[in-house]
């Protein structure tokens, strides 16, 4: 038999034999040209089991044809059946051992598999017997620089660059990116886009540009889509593509992606590690945990990976698996200042001696970055505090404080006006107007006011219900509130926008925000809690679109308040918390806004003082759950006993039962706070007696 009938032996799966009978009927006639056609788009489109069959029903009537071997082996390896991939390119070879692309195609094949020298040869061979072709040079440049080959990578690269200028100018635009110099790489590689419209590389670092510079994320995804689109396997684009998703807190659509990623590669650990990400933000814990596990599976060396996990368990409540998680964190990178503080913000865990005298080591280090730095900061801060070191640990706290308000954007007048024009839009001419509009819906229940007051106990009690489910801090309220801008044409923004709204308006917007929260309800139960403190600015809003909806605004003794907050270094936003001034700037403006919600909605928002909690618990809990018109449950008062999954600060003070070590935290930093104690001096001035006195004032 000759060479060319052995390759009739190639062996296909049983699940194809049916396909390849119905295939070949279809085919017989048809020329190879037309076929490879075919096989080629269904790759494209991401049907490799589509081209397969293809391939095959071709290669039974022509078994030396070469482009369809190549595209068979393609589509194999697209499968991850890399041993039959590998079978079949070396049967290709031995038909012409002496074609550039077969030689290249088993380089990519090699490099897949993570046999990078392997992978290098098979370039160098491909380059040997085609030297022109840029993409092979790409290709080995790439392997020899995962090979530690670094500088044999760069002369590769280069080489590549000489052989095609577009490459070169998308490179250039690359390069500037990572620079940060976003405003020179966008039109350089906008040109190159113009240039050649289907580029890939161009359309996925253009996403990358604007991304990073905020300008448009629609764009950018809609350039990373096209981007797969026309190549489906481009990992770093698919990769792009998640992250940016989730930065858009598209839980849903980033999962997918990333699901599709480990189609393409089982042991990418980044993509386990990013779905387990995407499913936590869901609501799927245990899911979530999961990937982590599997992501350090696939990379044990991977710090990042062992640190979200800690995240993780903290969040369910498995602290000293937290623990263990972190440290092996800090064993793999010492530097990763984000592992210690979140160590220090397990609240009730201490730090022993060798790891606060290895956090101050670091910090002498000149090679240290900023937002490191500011992580160790803070965790210092803690750290003394535990010992009652109280000067030492404001000075790191204040350190770590300083430091951060240089790396976030906050502008206090722009605030201070946003509050203004909410005042002005809901004056009581314009509430009493659109009073009857909204839902009729009653299963929210909000939580609004400053950080750090006692927000968390109070939803960690209500969740205790057997009618009411927690959910976390939910950023719809406000983003509901700004997306009433888009498609305007007069720029009107939040709350100016609210002025030519009817009843329906409100009633649709509503209707949005319970779509959008729905998944978080996992448990079906008729209420929700809505634990943003932020949305003391919204109250307004919320109310007119769900007039029955309960409102409890959590406070605490300022001083000890603002205190609790500049202590916190916050995951995300809360900006105003890390100077002094602005914050107790941003005390006072909330309880400004809060009296103006409490003259146009009175005796229809709960106050709820985080000192009652001491003197009365089961009174204020009582209090709280008759507002919510709820039934009292005595679980409410065994709130630390709920194992729900917590994802705030105070996850771990909230499974413990009531105590008073908190109250009046302020006076051990009292040497510190002469600012906030003369800012403040009318607002504690009208507090209720029992509270200053709880206090300590």
């Amino acid at each position: 038999m000759s060479d060319d009938r052995r390759l009739l032996d190639i062996p296909a799966s049983s699940e194809h034999k049916r396909e390849l009978k119905d295939m070949d009927q279809l085919l017989t006639a048809e020329r190879p040209r037309d076929s490879f056609a075919k096989a080629t788009h269904a790759l494209k489109a991401n049907r490799p089991k589509e081209a397969e069959t293809i391939c095959r029903s071709l290669l039974q009537r022509h078994p030396g044809h070469l482009p369809h071997l190549q595209l068979l082996a393609h589509s194999l390896s697209r499968q991850q059946r890399f041993d039959e991939a590998e079978s079949i390119l070396a049967k290709a070879l031995e038909l012409d051992p002496n074609l550039p692309s077969l030689h290249d195609e088993l380089g990519s094949l090699q490099a897949q598999r993570q046999r990078y020298v392997d992978a290098v040869a098979a370039f160098d061979r491909a380059i040997e017997l085609d030297p022109n072709n840029p993409r092979t040079h790409q290709k080995r440049a790439k392997a020899l620089h995962l090979l530690g080959r670094d500088d044999e990578a760069e002369e590769a690269f280069d080489q590549f660059l000489r052989g095609d200028p577009l490459a070169a100018q998308i490179a250039e635009g690359a390069r500037l990116w990572r620079e940060g110099k976003l405003d020179d790489a966008e039109p350089l590689l906008r040109k190159a886009l113009r240039q050649a419209p289907d580029n890939v590389d161009a359309m996925r670092f253009l996403a990358l540009v604007l991304q990073d510079s905020g300008k448009n994320l629609l764009d950018a995804e809609a350039l990373l889509r096209n981007a797969i689109q026309r190549a489906p396997d481009f990992l770093p684009a698919l990769q792009n593509l998640g992250a940016l998703l989730l930065e858009r807190q598209h839980w849903e659509a980033a999962g997918e992606i990333f699901a599709r990623i480990l189609e393409l590669d089982e042991r990418n650990a980044l993509a386990w590690a990013s779905l387990g990400h995407a499913c936590t933000r869901r609501g799927e814990a245990e899911e979530g945990l999961a990937h982590y596990t599997r992501a350090i599976e696939c990379n044990p060396q991977s710090a990042g990976a062992h640190m979200s996990r800690g995240h993780l368990l903290k969040t369910l409540g498995r602290q000293e698996e937290a623990l263990a998680a972190y440290r092996e964190s800090i064993r793999l990178n010492p530097s990763l200042g984000e592992v210690y503080w979140s160590m220090a913000n397990l609240k009730v865990f201490q730090f022993s001696d060798e790891e606060v005298a290895a956090m101050l080591e670091q910090l002498d280090s000149d090679d240290l970055g900023e937002v490191a730095r500011v992580h160790f900061h803070f965790a210092l801060g803690k750290a003394f505090e535990d010992v009652r070191d109280y000067d030492r640990a404001w000075q790191h706290y204040h350190a770590g404080n300083q430091l951060q308000r240089q790396q976030v954007e906050y502008d206090p007048v722009e605030y201070q006006v946003m509050l203004d024009d909410i005042r002005e839009q809901f004056s009581p001419e314009f509430v009493q107007r659109h009073r009857g509009g909204g839902s009729t819906h009653e299963d929210p229940i909000f939580i609004v006011g400053l950080p750090r007051t006692g927000s968390t106990l109070i939803e960690q009690i209500l969740a205790s219900h057997s009618q009411v489910e927690g959910t976390e801090e939910l950023p719809n309220i406000a983003t509901l509130a700004a997306s009433t801008a888009k498609y305007r044409r007069d720029n009107a923004v939040f709350p100016r926008t609210l002025a030519d709204f009817d009843e329906r308006d409100f009633e649709h917007y509503a209707r949005k925000y319970l779509a959008e929260v729905k998944h978080l309800r996992v448990m079906g139960r008729p209420y929700f809690i809505d634990k943003m403190p932020n949305n003391f600015a919204y109250v307004g809003w919320i109310k007119l679109l769900f007039p029955r909806a309960k409102i409890i605004n959590t406070r605490r003794f300022p001083l000890d308040s603002c205190l609790g907050a500049y202590k916190q270094l916050f995951a995300k936003g809360q900006n105003f918390t890390y100077d002094m001034l602005e914050l107790s700037d941003y005390y006072r403006d909330y309880v400004r806004m809060m009296a103006h919600w409490h003259d146009l909605f009175p005796g229809e928002i709960l106050d709820v003082h985080y000192e009652d909690h001491m003197e009365d618990f089961e009174g204020q809990v009582r209090r709280i759950l008759d507002y919510c018109g709820l039934p009292f449950e005595p679980q409410c008062l065994r709130f630390y006993e709920n194992q729900r999954a917590v994802k705030t600060a105070s996850s771990e003070q909230v499974r413990q039962p009531i105590y008073r070590s908190a109250l009046g935290l302020w006076k051990r930093y009292e040497a510190h706070l002469g600012m906030w104690q003369e800012e403040l001096a009318e607002v504690i001035e009208q507090l209720p007696e029992r509270v200053r006195k709880l206090a300590g004032q």
